[in-house]
Order: structure tokens, then C-alpha cells, then sequence
């Protein structure tokens, strides 16, 4: 895997350089145009693109990684979603092992909690969490986390396990600004996705506004949650950056040298280069 660099690059026609930390390019929604998904992220200043699996059955954590294959820019989470917790077997998981020897797949994931739907029980949720957990330690990956209305308990399994020494992310926060912070103090980035651009989400761009910069991540969750002025619609890697302008607005930052950290970050926990200009 590539050292990571932090060193900003500036995409195409000067707009900076932007990453989409979390997108479903193998989604049914999404897969048959993932090319001309790729390339309109690209027009938009998208250099780099982190795809998750994990929804539904290996079949799609598969699709995810031939993908990634395919596109020098893109790379690959693969593992159990919380929903199809209840399928997190040891044939599963050895699955997601042999997946994992590609050199594109970057974490593990998406793993966590999901007490909102609860499509598999409680029980199974923690189980496949905990094997996540120690699967990402025994591959040296980080581990990418959902967690909706379950944060405690998803922060209480992370200390009896331990974060992996790759690190993790808390990807589409959705919490309190306590719990977002407790979760940094675990050593997670918190990524933001579209939702922050929703009207009836004050508090969450509160939180936003608090996180350390050099903790702070921004995704799609493409084809989930597009941002305003597209709520409502399939969502897509090219408009994360909407939600990176959102929150450069609320930080008072300017949107390059956000980008370029954001960038870094990213970089920086999924081990991949920062793309030269």
C-alpha cells in the first residue's frame, strides 16, 4: 500500500482536489454507469474515490473490488453492513479475507450498528462488529463504522475490542457533538455526508463545525442522502462536493485548503497517495 502523502493537488481546470470518503459504486442503482459516475466526479474535481461493498452479499463486496480494479482512482471497503449482520458467518468472513488480499481494498467495512431498522437483532450487530474489529486488526486495515442510534454501546464494544492501529471512521455521522467527540477520542476520523446540507439539520452542522480538522472526513454515501439541491434524487460522487462547500462555509474555511486537508486525512487512513496535479 502507497505511504501517504499530504501534500495538496489541485484537480483538473483549478478546482481543488476533492475525495468522496464513502460512495456505493456497486450498488444496482449505481453499477451499470459507475464509468460515467467516475467521470463526472472527476469533471467536479473528484480525484479520488473510496467505494464500500458490504450491502447485501459478496457478490457485491466483489463488484466493488473489480471496480476498483478497473479505475486507478478508486478504491475498495469491503465487508458485512449491520443490516446482513445475521450473515456475518466464518464463511463470510473468509470471504471478505480473500477479497482483502486485492492491493485496492483499503478497510474494512462497512461494519457497526444499526438500532434505527434493526434488520438483523442486536446480538448479531455486536458479533459482526466484533469480528470486523479483530479481522481489521489482523489484516492491518482500518475499519469503517455505521452507527445510527446506537453510538454508546458501538464506542463501549470499540474499548473492549480496540480500535485497530490502522484506525477507523465513523462514516455519515449522525450523533450528538458528544458522542462524535468521544468517538475522536477513540482515535475515528467523523465523516460528514449530504445530510449536513438538510434544513432540518442544524445540529449536526453544529458538530461540524467542532470536529478537529485533522479528524474531519466528507462522503456521499452515493446512491443515499444527496445533498441540496439534489435531496430526493440518486446521489453521486461528483456533488460531495456540495457538502464539502457546506461545511467549509460553516467552519469559515476556505473550500481549497479544507479539500487539501480532507484529502490528507483520507490519505492518511486508507493509506492511499495523494494524486498529483
Amino acid at each position: 500500500m502507497d505511504k501517504a502523502s499530504h501534500t495538496g493537488a489541485a484537480a483538473p481546470g483549478g478546482l481543488p482536489a476533492l475525495v468522496d470518503t464513502h460512495c456505493h459504486l456497486a450498488d444496482e442503482r449505481l453499477r451499470a454507469d459507475a464509468a460515467a459516475l467516475i467521470a463526472r466526479a472527476d469533471a467536479a474535481g473528484v480525484r479520488v474515490l473510496v467505494s464500500v461493498g458490504a450491502i447485501g452479499s459478496i457478490q457485491t463486496d466483489r463488484d466493488t473490488v473489480a471496480i476498483a480494479e478497473r479505475h486507478q482512482n478508486v478504491y475498495a471497503v469491503v465487508g458485512v453492513h449491520p443490516h446482513n449482520a445475521a450473515d456475518c458467518d466464518q464463511r463470510r468472513l473468509d470471504g471478505i479475507r480473500g477479497l482483502a488480499r486485492s492491493k485496492k481494498v483499503v478497510a474494512i467495512g462497512e461494519t457497526g450498528m444499526d438500532l434505527h431498522y434493526q434488520h438483523s437483532t442486536r446480538d448479531a450487530q455486536e458479533q459482526s462488529l466484533r469480528r470486523h474489529l479483530r479481522l481489521a486488526r489482523e489484516l492491518s486495515l482500518p475499519v469503517v463504522i455505521h452507527c445510527r442510534k446506537a453510538e454508546p454501546i458501538v464506542a463501549q464494544i470499540v474499548r473492549e475490542e480496540g480500535l485497530p492501529p490502522a484506525g477507523g471512521a465513523i462514516h455519515c455521522f449522525t450523533g450528538s457533538t458528544p458522542e462524535a467527540m468521544r468517538f475522536v477520542e477513540l482515535g475515528f476520523y467523523i465523516s460528514f455526508s449530504g445530510i449536513v446540507t438538510f434544513k432540518n439539520a442544524g445540529t449536526l452542522r453544529d458538530t461540524a463545525c467542532l470536529i478537529p480538522e485533522d479528524r474531519l472526513l466528507v462522503e456521499t454515501d452515493a446512491p443515499y442522502l444527496a445533498p441540496e439541491p439534489y435531496r430526493g434524487r440518486p446521489n453521486e460522487p461528483a456533488y460531495v462536493a456540495l457538502t464539502l462547500g457546506a461545511i467549509a462555509k460553516l467552519r469559515n474555511a476556505q473550500p481549497g485548503a479544507l479539500a487539501a486537508r480532507i484529502m490528507a486525512n483520507a490519505a492518511a487512513l486508507f493509506g492511499f497517495s495523494v494524486p498529483h496535479p
